[in-house]
């Protein structure tokens, strides 16, 4: 079968399942690398969702990571191009970690501007915010009305925010740590009101610490029916108009 002094051909076999596991393990890496990334870039654009905001993205940022596995386990090009597989999971997960960053930041900031219209803010007033956040919120108050007062209940968000508006100089805001269904009573009565938090009722100290005529503007409701509502203070109590249906994080109250 073969000529004299000549053997067969040595074939080597290797485990059917090296190759796989190879890419199972580089895909691995891959995900978590892509995200990292997810969550970085969700954290150097500002999203100002919070954790669960965060989170979203960062499980999003991931996703295309088990799809593009499934194709590589099926395409031979890509059994000797691991590097090929990690920079293809880099790619997607930044791309879509952009996404849903651009997307949270778009729809927080439509929201900013519709609370900030509801208050129909003028150049004298005085103004009071509940939750500052980072301060996005707070300087576009701060540009529309006479003074800020912003209460947030989170010591380091307040550090950010106060150093954020320092950047762009705002000089007319004052921030302070605690709780802000209280209000800030030293600098009462307030022309307008706005809580970038929900809750179940306005709570009462609020009410009292806004001047006749003045406006409040917040999310009611629990967590499943939120609404966000628009209150004026009249000579005959308050008025309350519900407009749209809204998702917030609950108000934070201290002990």
């Amino acid at each position: 079968m073969f000529p004299q002094n000549q053997y067969p051909p040595i074939v080597r076999l290797k485990p059917a399942g090296h190759r796989s596991a190879i890419k199972i393990v580089l895909a691995v890496v891959a995900a978590l690398i892509a995200a990292l990334l997810g969550l970085i870039v969700l954290f150097l654009i500002g999203v100002e969702t919070g954790p669960v905001g965060l989170l979203i993205g960062l499980i999003t940022a991931t996703l295309p990571v088990p799809i593009y596995l499934v194709l590589a386990l099926w395409i031979d090009r890509y059994e000797s191009e691991p590097f090929w597989m990690l920079a293809t999971a880099f790619f997607w997960g930044a791309l879509v970690a952009v996404f849903i960053a651009f997307l949270f930041n778009t729809i927080s900031s439509i929201m900013v501007a519709l609370m900030t219209d509801l208050l129909n803010l003028e150049s004298g007033d005085e103004v009071l915010e509940v939750g500052s956040g980072l301060g996005y919120q707070t300087a576009i108050l701060a540009r529309l009305a006479g003074r800020v007062w912003s209460v947030e209940i989170v010591e380091e968000f307040v550090s950010a925010a106060e150093a954020r508006l320092k950047l762009i100089g705002i000089g007319n805001v004052k921030l302070r740590v605690g709780d802000g269904s209280r209000g800030w009573a030293e600098h009462a009565p307030f022309d307008k009101i706005l809580v970038a938090a929900a809750a179940k009722e306005v709570p009462r100290a609020l009410i009292e610490q806004l001047k006749p005529g003045g406006r409040l503007v917040m999310p009611l409701g629990l967590a499943e029916a939120q609404r966000l509502t628009f209150l004026e203070k009249g000579a005959n109590g308050i008025q309350r108009r519900e407009l749209m249906p809204v998702r917030f994080a609950q108000l934070e109250t201290g002990a």
